[in-house]
């Protein structure tokens, strides 16, 4: 703490002056002694000063025994993969007690460069929460993405020495890494007194040994807990996921609680989630809950909530209810299903029904798609051999499994039997690129489903039964500068525009999630699994980094240990 600000904050401490702020009454969580403490907890300026049960304050907040535990920390997340502005989404998280977002702005940043993270940095500025921003890494993710900006060691230098950017994003070219990639090493070199995240799903024993040599600290890639297990033991601090995708919290909680391991370098993050899911069932609030319902010691789930992701990233100054940290809260009711009643940042309480200020999107960001009109025949696809290699989408992943099926040869495949053709568009630079293959699981009949939200190069995603609905949702992503379209019996049946990069709206999140529900809806009308978010599992299909097979603007492509590559 500066000398300025403890002279200032001190006489409060000391009990010299009231502090500005009590909260009496208070079953306080303490996070470093595992214990429930009751008393006080004083704040002067936005900041602890004490906790203790003869704390006086100027103004007093009475608890009447509730719950009260340092505001929630969402280790890794992006915020642009939630469809609204991003003040919108910090907003209604927080109300549900997460006060510290740490965001990788790489959606950004592979649509409009350095332009989307300050985009992500000015919209954030100001929001009633700590936003932090982790340095994107691989822009574009591997060497043969098609995104709409490249962005290199000499691209970071402006952020670098920024205090709100506590280090490298999350570092998906896991080859670069472990082949030292000089180019690689440049960024690590840049940020190598700080948190360096990681995103390695399935890497062999050696191969992530050697990834954490190279300096990797954080993963939240870990779907099982037999890998989060191992990334543990080498020292990788494992971020276990909750999204409204990828679920990770059972699997991974499950056995931390069956095999009694030690916490301490475990967190919790969402990565991805829809402001609908969060809505429905909370934010980071869901991740401890479910913990605690799979058995998990309460303390230790908090503490994968607040001070482990503290101590992971460097902030001294939250994560607990101590002195000298800044005043953020969540209060609950219980230790058991945390039903939250009031969430303060720096003290103040935050209005759940404030109205959020959201800035004014940059023109040249709001049209970022740029495609010439599709027509049926850019679908065709030849089956010319005996085996044909399908995607296989995962229920509640995003893997994907490599299906291979002997398909009749003809010079367009036609989608029957639960076999759909897939595809990515190329939409930035109007190459016309369009790459196609077969995928299985999905389930959508009579219509086809878009979306210019397509981790991470964000192309134009498109999946259906039919080349001609293929092609009137690619055309309607086109016409309203990217969304989610869906596409029945060729006519549009509604489309979600996110005229943001692609990626987001500035329309209010009420109306944003009252669409989606209508269109939800009716993808599962159409025959799409329950068991997939008809959008956000979509937007998956086509990221590089994660196996078995995904879609790419150049064709379909293999992710494996053992090798990647195209699948002629």
């Amino acid at each position: 703490m500066k000398y300025e600000t403890y002279k200032k904050l001190a006489p409060a401490a000391l009990g010299k002056v009231k502090a500005d702020l009590i909260f009496k009454n208070c079953n306080i969580v303490d996070v470093f002694t595992g214990e429930v403490v009751k008393g006080n907890v004083g704040v002067k300026d936005g900041i602890i000063i004490g906790v203790s049960r003869s704390i006086q304050g100027k103004k007093e907040v009475d608890l009447n025994g509730a719950f009260i535990a340092p505001g929630f920390i969402d280790a890794h997340l992006h915020l642009e993969s939630t469809m609204v502005a991003p003040a919108e989404l910090v907003a209604t998280a927080a109300s549900f007690g997460t006060t510290t977002f740490i965001v990788d702005p790489h959606e950004a940043c592979n649509v409009s460069g350095a332009d989307g993270i300050r985009y992500i940095l000015d919209q954030t500025e100001k929001s009633n929460a700590n936003v932090f921003v982790m340095m994107p890494s691989c822009v574009p993710a591997t060497n043969i993405d098609d995104n709409g900006c490249m962005f290199a060691a000499n691209d970071m230098y402006p952020f670098v020495g920024n205090e709100r950017i506590l280090g490298l994003g999350e570092v998906m070219d896991d080859d670069a890494v472990i082949d030292g990639d000089p180019r690689m090493f440049a960024k690590f070199a840049l940020f190598e007194h700080q948190t360096i995240d990681g995103h390695a799903p399935f890497l062999p024993n050696r191969k992530l040994s050697a990834y954490k040599l190279a300096g990797v600290d954080t993963d939240h890639e870990a779907s099982s807990f037999e890998y989060a297990l191992e990334e543990a033991r080498r020292g990788i601090h494992v971020h276990v996921r909750e999204g409204s995708a990828a679920h990770n919290v059972d699997d991974i909680i499950s056995g931390i609680v069956r095999t009694g391991i030690d916490t301490e370098h475990f967190s919790f993050c969402t990565d991805d989630k829809h402001i609908e899911d969060i809505l429905r069932e909370g934010h980071i609030v869901y991740n401890v809950r479910r913990a605690v319902q799979l058995g998990l010691n309460p303390f230790k789930a908090i503490k994968m909530a607040t001070i482990n992701t503290a101590k992971c990233y460097g902030l001294k100054h939250i994560g607990a209810i101590a002195p000298g940290y800044q005043a953020d809260f969540v209060i609950f009711d219980n230790m058991k299903d945390f039903n939250v009643l009031d969430v303060y940042f720096k003290g103040k309480r935050i209005d759940k029904d404030a109205p959020v200020k959201v800035k004014k999107c940059p023109a040249h960001l709001r049209h970022t798609v740029n495609i010439s009109k599709v027509h049926a025949d850019d679908f065709v696809l030849p089956i010319r051999s005996k085996n044909t290699h399908v995607i296989g989408m995962e229920p509640k992943q995003i893997v994907t499994s490599d299906i291979v099926e002997h398909f009749a040869k003809t010079e367009n495949f036609v989608p029957h039997d639960g076999y759909l053709k897939i595809a990515a568009v190329e939409r930035h630079q109007n190459s016309g690129k369009i790459g196609v293959a077969v995928a299985k699981g999905y389930g959508i009949r009579g219509g086809a489903i878009a979306s210019s939200v397509s981790h991470d190069s964000h192309n134009i995603i498109v999946i259906g039964d039919n080349d001609e609905d293929i092609a009137i949702a690619v055309n309607e992503i086109a016409r309203v500068q990217g969304g989610y379209t869906v596409v029945e019996n060729g006519k549009v049946f509604d489309t979600l525009p996110l005229p943001i990069m692609g990626l987001m709206t500035d329309v209010h999140f009420e109306e944003v999630n009252d669409k989606l529900k209508v269109m939800k809806d009716k993808a599962y009308e159409m025959g799409v699994s329950q068991d997939f978010d008809p959008f956000i599992t979509l937007s998956f299909m086509a990221l590089t980094v994660i196996p078995e097979l995904r879609v790419t603007p150049r064709g379909l492509y293999r992710v494996s240990a053992k090798g990647s590559g195209f699948i002629k």
